[in-house]
């Protein structure tokens, strides 16, 4: 995994209230700034900074589609121009798999972590998704088949949109490309490399990245301990923000000692 800072473009639209140690806060594909906006004006005592990842909110999308190297990269270059050096990381979903990805690759910027119902587990799937995968991906090749008859390239697009999942569908431009290669990428290998403290926060009915995937991240990250938030989904730190705030700032204090 190479993490490199780069141009920040598309330029941040963020959050950044407060004083005190920073923490960054990433926010889930499909989500914005407004969504964790609530987390932050909990977290008293520290200089909170909740950007627009690129594609979502009020950020432009990437010039290309980035996966998880390029969209880390980007958190960096983003805290160089905001002169942070060292921060805490929060990251829900696929804000999480970037936080993940940051830590590992540049640890020396990052003092502790905490993932909430976070991605970054790629799913062992039956044949009966690749199948489906498989289907997919021919669906969107006819398409493009310049060599077919208009009529047949745009039943196949129809198709191939129907298919797709619906994030997948939501998404336009470089965003289609970028989901792909995000989605796809296993961070498994990555975790036992982390070396910054971690707290992870689940909600115990999330069906979107299950409880499972928690406790794999658990096992895999040396330093690590979890907190499940009975009666919660996916968006456990938005469903119970005050207890969830609670806990991160006396996660994030145990720095200070």
């Amino acid at each position: 995994m190479t993490v490199a800072t780069q141009t920040e473009e598309p330029t941040a639209a963020l959050i950044d209230i407060g004083s005190g140690p920073p923490v960054v806060l990433l926010h889930g594909w499909g989500a914005t700034k407004e969504l964790m906006a609530p987390i932050a004006d909990r977290l008293s005592g520290h200089r909170v900074i909740v950007p627009d990842l690129p594609g979502f909110g009020a950020t432009g999308a990437p010039p290309a589609a980035w996966g998880i190297d390029e969209y880390a990269g980007w958190v960096i270059t983003l805290l160089d121009r905001l002169g942070v050096d060292r921060t805490h990381l929060v990251g829900h979903s696929n804000g999480g798999r970037i936080a993940i990805a940051l830590a590992a690759a540049r640890p020396e910027r990052v003092d502790r972590l905490v993932l909430t119902d976070s991605a970054g587990i790629r799913p062992h799937h039956g044949l009966t998704h690749h199948w489906r995968v498989r289907t997919f991906k021919m669906l969107q090749a006819a398409a493009r088949a310049r060599w077919l008859p208009s009529g047949l390239r745009a039943a196949a697009a129809r198709r191939a949109g129907r298919r797709g999942s619906a994030d997948y569908r939501a998404a336009a431009g470089s965003l289609r490309g970028s989901m792909v290669r995000l989605v796809n990428a296993d961070l498994r290998p990555h975790l036992s490399r982390l070396r910054v403290p971690t707290l992870l926060i689940w909600g115990d009915r999330d069906q979107e990245t299950p409880v499972a995937d928690a406790r794999t991240m658990e096992r895999l990250i040396p330093d690590s301990g979890l907190v499940l938030f009975e009666g919660s989904g996916h968006f456990a730190y938005a469903e119970q923000p005050d207890r969830f705030s609670h806990i991160v700032r006396v996660f994030l204090r145990g720095s200070e000692g």
